[in-house]
């Protein structure tokens, strides 16, 4: 099951993509996608939907972010050894956690606003994972029970923010728009394995990461299991699982940096394509 939201920003309406790529309205059904229509009870209730029997939407509307209501956006880096290898940095004993503000999230297709002083503006092609029923103090092996579904996100950076200026990396990954997130939240049953999917990410048509969640240094089930350890993992929370090599950062012989007027697309298999314009900030 693919569950989505369209409309206009902040007035987006809950839907689902049927088996021939239309989207329905599920704006009868649930008042939004997040809340209790992510808790295991709802997510049976949706499955359960003849989806023919919903409202077809007409055209090709504006996709929000595919989860609302998200109280922690939480990000592990340097997942990926590979990764951490093109960036020189060591593969950490324990998960680095980090967290982008839930007010850079945005739609998997709005424009990506450049902020003003930023001078190495990256992108990072992630897995995405929001939690359904609320963990606390998860053994590793039931861990996956808590996952309501998966999606794509860029954890878009700002590498002198996070970086060069000292202090918390949580600047740096939290200007506007750096958090698109989308298009679906695929349900477990249909995402499949979150340990064997393909990502990758382009800029202007030339592919710079090409990597698979294989390679992560610590699954999806064990990064539910640790938090859960720290905090409660609430219903609508959102984890970012860190990125495959090739961002622009690592590039040889000199890092690559986005600038206003590029195209990003990037996906996750089976999660959707997420297409991104770079843009100045104009405010």
């Amino acid at each position: 099951m693919k569950l989505l939201r369209y409309g206009n920003p902040g007035q987006e309406k809950p839907g689902m993509l049927d088996d021939n790529g239309t989207i329905r309205d599920l704006a009868g059904v649930v008042d939004d996608i997040g809340g209790a229509s992510l808790l295991p009870e709802g997510l049976e209730k949706l499955k359960k939907l003849d989806s023919n029997s919903l409202p077809a939407v007409e055209g090709s509307p504006r996709m929000g972010s595919c989860v609302t209501g998200i109280g922690k956006f939480i990000c592990i880096g340097l997942n990926y050894s590979d990764h951490a290898e093109e960036t020189g940095a060591k593969v950490p004993p324990e998960p680095i956690i980090f967290s982008k503000a839930t007010s850079a999230v945005c739609g998997p297709d709005d424009d990506i606003v450049i902020p003003r002083n930023s001078v190495k503006t990256d992108w990072e092609v992630e897995l995405g994972v929001v939690i359904g029923k609320p963990a606390k103090y998860v053994e590793e092996a039931s861990a996956l029970d808590h996952v309501a579904g998966y999606c794509v996100i860029n954890d878009v950076s700002e590498r002198e923010f996070q970086i060069e200026r000292h202090g918390q990396w949580v600047k740096g990954k939290s200007c506007d728009t750096f958090g698109p997130i989308g298009p679906w939240l695929v349900t477990p049953d249909e995402a499949g394995d979150p340990q064997n999917l393909d990502m990758w990410l382009e800029v202007d048509g030339k592919r710079y990461q090409n990597g698979t969640t294989k390679t992560m240094v610590y699954g999806v089930a064990f990064l539910i299991h640790y938090l859960s350890q720290f905090f409660t993992l609430q219903t609508g929370d959102v984890i970012s699982t860190g990125t495959p090599p090739g961002v622009g950062m690592g590039q040889k012989p000199e890092p690559v940096y986005l600038r206003p007027g590029q195209i990003i697309r990037l996906g996750v298999e089976g999660l959707g394509i997420q297409t991104q314009k770079t843009v100045a900030d104009s405010s």
